[in-house]
């Protein structure tokens, strides 16, 4: 059995960078697509683009996703004086999509990596369901942060003082929640709903973004390296504890784990947006303490504290 603590030392994390763990991408989505067909002209695309004020679209072939085409492919043709040849010719059919019921983060850091300027967003059954840009994602957050700023203080008023109603000598509330392997539909449930109740429980807004993003790392980690396990979050007056427990491989070597990108991740998960190797790090960076425990064979134990008091 190998045990690491982690250091007391944290950043500050923005309102933005929690909504990005939080929110889904069909929540910041544009849903009326403009798409074009692969035998359309050049010259045809190039009205689309201008009519519509769009920098690129996805070229559909009936209900089948076969490429995309942006202003940079118009550009190249025109300057090649390509007007008449067709979009199939010019379009890239190799094409890197997102789902809909994914996390915003996971986009954010394809943007970063492929430096791509939109993405087709589909649905569970492989559907076109929209398009996702950066300019989608600055919007969706300043909606999202207009909608949270309103309701956040009565939230906040509604329970902030639950502990001080209750005569006990100690004094907890224990929230649990089951996470299944690979279940990306309702990763990351259980952080936003551990968020939802300290909010409701009057805790500082900084602490809770830290405490929200600790606890999706967490989760994501028992959602793509175990076979299934639980999120346990202990909330005292003072401090909270969440602790992640999950049966499956294992850590082989903590030391290692624990290095900012290292990761074990397959490379289909990669391609999800998922498996940067960040977890475990960003987690140290949230929590006031931490301690891993790992057996081979066995499965892996996670414990988070976090001071409640601003």
């Amino acid at each position: 059995m190998e045990r690491v603590s982690g250091l007391s030392g944290v950043k500050e994390l923005t309102r933005v960078q929690e909504l990005v763990y939080e929110l889904r991408i069909g929540q910041v989505m544009t849903k009326d697509v403009i798409t074009v067909s692969p035998d359309q002209t050049i010259a045809e695309l190039k009205e689309v683009l201008r009519v519509n004020r769009i920098s690129g679209c996805p070229v559909m072939e009936g209900e089948q996703l076969v490429g995309m085409i942006s202003l940079e492919n118009l550009i190249r043709a025109l300057e090649n004086g390509e007007l008449d040849t067709t979009i199939r010719e010019k379009m890239t059919s190799s094409v890197q999509s997102v789902r809909a019921d994914e996390s915003v983060v996971s986009v954010v850091t394809l943007f970063g990596r492929l430096g791509f300027g939109r993405f087709p967003v589909m649905d569970h059954d492989g559907n076109l369901v929209g398009i996702i840009t950066q300019g989608d994602v600055v919007r969706g957050l300043l909606k999202q942060m207009e909608v949270q700023w309103h309701t956040e203080e009565i939230r906040r008023y509604r329970a902030s003082h639950i502990f001080e109603d209750i005569e006990s000598d100690q004094t907890a509330l224990i929230l649990r929640y089951a996470v299944k392997a690979q279940d990306f539909i309702h990763g990351g449930e259980a952080s936003s709903k551990i968020k939802r109740a300290l909010e409701r429980l009057g805790a500082h807004p900084r602490i809770i973004r830290r405490i929200a993003v600790a606890t999706y790392e967490a989760e994501t980690n028992v959602m793509i390296h175990s076979h299934g396990g639980e999120i346990i979050a202990e909330v005292r007056p003072e401090r909270m504890r969440v602790t992640a427990i999950d049966t499956g491989p294992g850590i082989e070597d903590i030391e290692q784990a624990l290095k900012p990108g290292f990761s074990t991740a397959p490379d289909w998960i990669r391609e999800l947006g998922f498996g940067a190797g960040m977890g475990l790090s960003n987690i140290k960076s949230c929590a006031d303490d931490m301690n891993l425990e790992s057996s081979l064979g066995t499965g892996t134990r996670l414990e988070m504290i976090f001071q409640l008091k601003a």
